[in-house]
């Protein structure tokens, strides 16, 4: 919902991998470049925003500050703060993510993980479930293929163990090992016509990426 938001209002918005330091290391380039982006808001997606450039890091203090400022807005137009999503969700489309984790300890675990992640890039996918794979990002060498037409390009991607893809209608799904736990995650993101609609493609979605995993 990000991408589109930004998009219809005229906003840059940058993506880089989870982690703070990360959203401040581009900062910096900012400030490097005469500050040409002034940085409204960064966050992440497992938890935690920052609030301009005064911090460098999750800021819970502005954070709940901006709520509660976006509280007494809505509240003055007679509005509650899910009134203010769904609209929100009519004008943008109705998003939904998700997330699944698998927990493969050990080294046998480590081997499995490191299995699953070499035999998705040798056997890419062209559909995930219904929804047909667009491009496919390898995060661990910043090649980009476009299933399509079959071609291959390398961008100037962030280094991390990620497959990222592109999926039709909007769509996306990723997976990566965690570099802190000893698991595999997958992330999932759809857009449907209605809150429920949304809630049953994520379903689908998910069904079908864990099918790629186990």
């Amino acid at each position: 919902m990000t991408d589109t938001i930004c998009r219809e209002n005229g906003v840059a918005l940058f993506e880089v991998l989870t982690g703070f330091k990360n959203i401040a290391a581009l900062m910096r380039t900012f400030e490097a470049n005469n500050n040409s982006y002034e940085t409204i808001m960064g966050y992440e997606e497992s938890y935690g925003c920052m609030i301009g450039d005064h911090a460098r890091d999750k800021d819970g203090i502005i954070a709940v500050q901006m709520l509660c400022e976006a509280v007494a807005f809505y509240k003055n137009q007679g509005l509650t703060l899910w009134d203010a999503m769904l609209q929100m969700y009519e004008k943008y489309g109705y998003y939904k993510e998700g997330i699944f984790t698998v927990t493969l300890e050990g080294a046998d675990g480590a081997a499995k993980m490191k299995q699953i992640m070499d035999n998705l890039r040798e056997n890419a996918p062209s559909k995930i479930g219904e929804y047909e794979v667009l491009t496919i990002r390898d995060y661990s060498d910043g090649r980009v293929k476009n299933i399509k037409s079959e071609t291959e390009e390398i961008q100037d991607l962030p280094k991390s163990n990620l497959l990222y893809y592109e999926l039709e209608n909007d769509f996306w799904a990723a997976v990566r090992p965690s570099g802190t736990e000893p698991k595999i995650k997958f992330y999932i993101g759809v857009k449907g016509t209605s809150l429920e609609d949304a809630e049953q493609k994520a379903q689908e979605l998910t069904k079908a990426a864990k099918k790629l995993i186990l």
